[in-house]
């Protein structure tokens, strides 16, 4: 954590976040329990975890698509968590997203012109018409896309193009925080890269807050300056790129950076069957008889407030 980000203020904090999921055919799904986590003006956290573990219903509700059961989602103090959908709409602007699957979260009746000039309509009812083409023009150009651009369709545009696109979507409005979830997983391992640069690029350039969900630890430590890992719903260890790479303390974590191409030895329990103590017991190499039955506590590890170490675990010693 750089002395920069260690003297900014909390932007958003989650606390004790709850969010299951029901249906009355099926068991409850248990997607994220307890939660806690606050993310810092400036950085970017990168929030690691294997597909259904609930970092992306994390992300759903940072930008008001679902709300907890439980719990507070503070940002800058106001609890948006309590919020309706018309008390919480002057925040859109503030609060953006770009989606991990770039061939359905763009309209494909619409061109791309029209898709970025009417957020600009609805948050900008200032600019005339002849200002929203000369922004739209230039942030097509930030994202790497020629002015042209604006008159084709999405589906005119290559996956990594589209991409792009959301991504000038989702900083058109030069929000405070943006949740990236998976936003290059479902492209071209060739283009992968040049997407991580282009948000990193833009990250620093407007020094927003942004969480960056993947399941790959190797993604987020190049774009993070934190790191938390989360497992069937619970945020298991949490610290500084430097010292999750480095110290990892979980042996989910651990795990994560020794599987072979990413995927964690045993089959993950159903998150409508959630095991009891240990959520990670069940796969863990190190399981104690205490950890099947006694839920592990956050203990810290190193650091202060802004740059602790910190993992739920009963091999941690107090």
């Amino acid at each position: 954590m750089t002395e920069q980000i260690k003297q900014r203020q909390p932007l958003i904090e989650l606390k004790d976040v709850t969010k299951t999921y029901h249906d009355g055919k099926r068991k409850d799904v248990f997607a994220v329990s307890n939660f806690n986590l606050t993310l810092y003006e400036g950085e970017t956290l990168g929030l690691v975890g294997e597909s259904g573990c609930g970092k992306s219903t994390i992300g759903n509700m940072l930008v008001h698509l679902f709300t907890p059961d439980e719990g507070s989602i503070l940002f800058r103090g106001q609890d948006i968590a309590s919020m309706n959908e018309r008390e919480f709409h002057p925040l859109r602007k503030e609060i953006q997203m770009v989606f991990q699957d770039p061939y359905s979260s763009l309209n494909p009746r619409k061109k791309i012109g029209w898709l970025l000039e009417e957020p600009l309509k609805i948050h900008r009812k200032d600019m005339k018409k002849e200002e929203r083409k000369a922004k739209v023009e230039e942030i097509l150009k930030e994202v790497g896309l020629d002015a042209e651009y604006a008159n084709r369709y999405p589906k005119e545009l290559s996956g990594g193009q589209r991409q792009r696109v959301s991504i000038a979507l989702a900083f058109l409005m030069k929000p405070s925080f943006i949740v990236a979830d998976e936003p290059v997983s479902a492209l071209d391992v060739s283009v992968q890269a040049q997407i991580l640069n282009l948000m990193r690029e833009l990250q620093e350039k407007y020094k927003l807050t942004s969480l960056f969900i993947s399941h790959d630890l190797g993604v987020v430590s190049y774009l993070s300056d934190r790191i938390g890992v989360m497992y069937l719903g619970h945020l298991v260890e949490l610290g500084t790129a430097k010292e999750i790479l480095e110290h990892p303390a979980h042996p989910y974590t651990k795990a994560l950076f020794h599987a072979n191409e990413k995927v964690v030895v045993g089959e993950i329990p159903s998150p409508s069957d959630p095991p009891s103590g240990c959520p990670f017991h069940t796969r863990c190499e190190y399981c104690t008889e205490r950890c099947k039955t006694e839920m592990p506590q956050m203990r810290t590890l190193s650091g202060d407030e802004y740059d602790v170490h910190i993992a739920a675990c009963h091999g941690i010693p107090v």
